[in-house]
């Protein structure tokens, strides 16, 4: 089992935000497997396959960034996920514009999705994959900056990044790589 969930904020809204990357990616890792991410279950959106004899699930949580853990709780109760098998994706305003960052543990950082996340499941010990979105030249306070539109020259740096992020995610899947791999790889 594979649970593979991208944070972001839900409506048209947030649609090409800085806090959207994890749907982002996820977006591009379901074009690259051939799956349609349109089930509505546990307050997600959610697209089911097979891989390999192994199920595997990617989600975009519809609760809004600060309460993702809602969502990701729900969806290990019901496809019986352990932490192990969880992996989040999402934006990190502390690591440097369109860096990758894989990791099979750790703390939530500054990410409020991420500390909801850590707060409800009650552990760290899920792997993760974060897209940096720090910008040397930025004034604007971070809540305002995670919620603002990506800029075209950012846009050039990051969209590459997630391309990358989704590729290295759908080798993960098919179990060309293990996180240790995927960490050698795209750190």
């Amino acid at each position: 089992m594979k649970l593979i969930v991208g944070l972001g904020n839900p409506t048209d809204k947030y649609s090409g935000t800085y806090h959207n990357l994890g749907f982002m990616a996820v977006d591009r890792l379901a074009d690259k497997l051939n799956i349609k991410i349109k089930n509505k279950e546990c307050e997600a959106l959610t697209g089911v396959t097979s891989v390999k004899g192994e199920q595997v699930v990617l989600a975009k949580p519809q609760t809004y960034m600060n309460l993702s853990g809602v969502s990701v709780s729900q969806l290990a109760k019901k496809y019986g996920a352990k932490a192990e098998e969880i992996l989040i994706v999402y934006d990190d305003a502390d690591l440097p514009m369109s860096k990758l960052r894989v990791r099979k543990e750790g703390s939530a950082g500054t990410h409020n999705g991420m500390r909801n996340i850590v707060s409800i499941l009650g552990t760290t010990a899920f792997p993760r994959l974060r897209i940096g979105i720090k910008s040397e030249n930025s004034d604007i306070e971070i809540k305002e900056r995670v919620l603002s539109k990506i800029s075209k020259s950012d846009g050039e740096l990051i969209f590459p990044a997630v391309e990358k992020a989704a590729e290295g995610l759908a080798l993960y899947i098919y179990g060309e790589k293990d996180i240790e791999a995927l960490m050698r790889e795209l750190n």
